[in-house]
C-alpha cells in the first residue's frame, strides 16, 4: 500500500481496523498503516481499550490519543464526550495545552539566539531591569512582608529555560508561602480574562523572592512567562504574533492559539470534574479562568500555559524536532540547536530519576531508560495541567499524544499505559 496523505478536507482512512480522521490542514502530511511504519497493528488497537476503560471507569470523559512513527500518523482516534452534555469528543477537537505551551515558547526564544539577539547565559536583568539584585526568601511574616537575602548569582535566560531560576509558581506553587506572596502582588499565573499584559506582569514577578539561588535546584516557575515576554522586547512584536509568524504558519499549525477565533469556539472542549459519579463543568479556580481562552480582553500571552491546540497540530511541532528543526522543507532551527535543546542543562539535578531537562523538555537518559517504558535515551517530553501529555522519541522516530480535558482526576491512569503500549508497538 502505498502512503496515504492528510488533504485539505476531512479525511476517513480505514487503517486495518482501526479509523484515523485528519483534521483540516494546509500540507500533506503522511498517514500509514502501521505495520508500513513498523509499529504492530494489533497491539496499537490496545489504546481502543485503554481508553474505552478509563471512560467506563470514569478515569476519565474522554481522550484523543495519536502516534506517529517515521513522519507517518499511524493512530488517531477519539474516544468519549468533549462537554457535560455529552457531546462526541473529535479528532479535530481543540484542548487546552497549558504547559505544553512551554516547549513552544522556548524554541520562539531560541529562534531568536539562533540570530544572535542574546546569549544563554546572560542575566536576565539586561533585559528586564527589574530582575536586578534578586532575593532568596527567608521567611514570611504574619503582616504579609517577608525577610530575604540576596541571592548569590543573577538569574541567567539559561536559568529561566531549565527551571533553574529559583522564582516561584503563584497559585499553583508548592510552598504556600509563595502562593500568598503571588496572590498578594496581583500577579497573573496562566488563565487569565483580565485587562493585563506580559509588559505588566513579568516585572511584578520579577520583584517576588525566589525559593532558592539560581541553578540550584529544579523548582517548577514562571520563568517561562518571562521568557515570553524577553521574546517580545527582542523581537518588537507580540508573543501571539511572533509565533504565528514564525512557528505556527510554517508548520501549518492551523488550530494553535492563545485566544481562539471565533468561527472555531464549537470546537473547544470543556474542562470536566467528576462530582457525585457525573462530568460536570469544572468552573474557575484561583488558577483557571473558566472563559478562557474564548472571552474576556484576550490581552495576556502566557508563554508558560496560555495556548490551545490540536493533537495533529501538536503532533506536527514535535515531528519537527524529531526531524532536527524541519518539516515540510520548513526550517525552525538549526539541527545543532535541536541536538542542544535536547540535551541535559541541569546536571545531576535529576540524577535519581536517570532524567535531565533540556531548554524545552523533560529529556531520558540512560538511567530511566534501562528502566524500561521511557523511551530510548535523549526521548523528550512534557505535559500540561488540565491532563494533556506527550513523549517523543528521536532515535525510533515515534511520538505519543494522549488529550484529556480535567481537573482533579487523581485516579487517571491512562498516561503510563498509553506510553507502556506505544513503544511496545514498535516492532522494528
Amino acid at each position: 500500500m502505498k502512503n496515504t496523505f492528510l488533504k485539505p478536507f476531512v479525511l476517513g482512512l480505514c487503517l486495518c481496523g482501526f479509523t484515523v480522521f485528519a483534521q483540516q490542514n494546509t500540507y500533506e502530511l503522511p498517514v500509514a498503516k502501521p505495520v508500513d511504519a513498523g509499529m504492530r497493528t494489533y497491539h496499537l488497537s490496545y489504546i481502543d481499550s485503554l481508553a474505552n476503560e478509563a471512560i467506563t471507569e470514569k478515569q476519565v470523559p474522554g481522550i484523543v490519543a495519536l502516534v506517529m512513527r517515521d513522519g507517518k500518523v499511524v493512530y488517531h482516534k477519539a474516544f468519549g464526550q468533549a462537554d457535560p452534555s455529552g457531546k462526541k469528543l473529535e479528532t479535530t477537537s481543540i484542548f487546552r495545552i497549558a504547559s505544553q505551551t512551554k516547549a513552544i515558547t522556548s524554541t520562539a526564544a531560541m529562534i531568536l539566539w539562533e540570530r544572535g539577539k542574546f546569549q544563554l547565559d546572560d542575566p536576565i536583568a539586561k533585559y528586564i531591569p527589574e530582575f536586578k539584585d534578586a532575593q532568596v526568601l527567608d521567611s514570611l511574616l504574619p503582616d504579609g512582608s517577608y525577610t530575604s537575602h540576596l541571592a548569590d548569582k543573577p538569574i541567567t535566560i539559561r536559568h529561566l529555560l531549565t527551571h533553574t531560576s529559583g522564582i516561584g509558581y503563584g497559585a499553583i506553587d508548592g510552598d504556600t508561602r509563595f502562593r500568598k506572596l503571588f496572590e498578594d502582588a496581583g500577579i497573573i499565573d496562566g488563565f487569565t480574562t483580565k485587562n493585563i499584559t506580559l509588559a505588566e506582569n513579568e516585572p511584578k514577578v520579577a520583584k517576588m523572592p525566589l525559593h532558592h539561588n539560581p541553578g540550584e535546584r529544579f523548582t517548577y516557575s514562571e520563568g517561562i512567562d518571562v521568557v515570553g515576554y524577553l521574546v517580545e522586547l527582542l523581537s518588537g512584536k507580540k508573543l501571539d504574533v511572533f509565533m504565528r509568524e514564525e512557528i505556527f504558519e510554517p508548520l501549518a499549525m492551523t488550530d494553535t492559539y492563545f485566544y481562539i477565533p471565533k468561527e472555531k469556539h464549537e470546537r473547544l472542549v470543556a474542562v470536566q470534574a467528576l462530582e457525585n459519579g457525573k462530568w460536570t463543568d469544572a468552573g474557575s479556580n484561583a488558577f483557571y479562568a473558566a472563559n478562557y481562552p474564548i472571552s474576556g480582553a484576550q490581552t495576556f500571552f502566557s508563554g508558560g500555559a496560555g495556548l490551545s491546540s490540536t493533537a495533529l497540530d501538536y503532533a506536527q511541532f514535535l515531528q519537527m524536532y524529531v526531524n532536527g528543526g524541519e518539516l515540510n522543507g520548513k526550517r525552525i532551527l538549526s539541527p545543532t540547536t535541536v541536538d542542544f535543546i535536547l540535551s541535559n542543562q541541569i546536571g545531576d539535578i535529576w540524577a535519581d530519576q536517570g532524567a535531565g531537562h533540556g531548554l524545552a523538555f523533560k529529556v531520558v537518559g540512560e538511567g530511566a531508560s534501562a528502566k524500561g517504558g521511557q523511551g530510548s535515551p535523549g526521548t523528550f517530553e512534557w505535559g500540561g495541567y488540565f491532563n494533556t501529555q506527550y513523549f517523543a522519541d528521536p532515535k525510533q522516530k515515534l511520538i505519543g499524544i494522549i488529550l484529556k480535558q480535567t481537573l482533579g482526576t487523581n485516579n487517571d491512569q491512562t498516561a503510563w499505559k498509553f506510553r507502556n503500549i506505544v513503544f511496545s508497538s514498535v516492532a522494528e
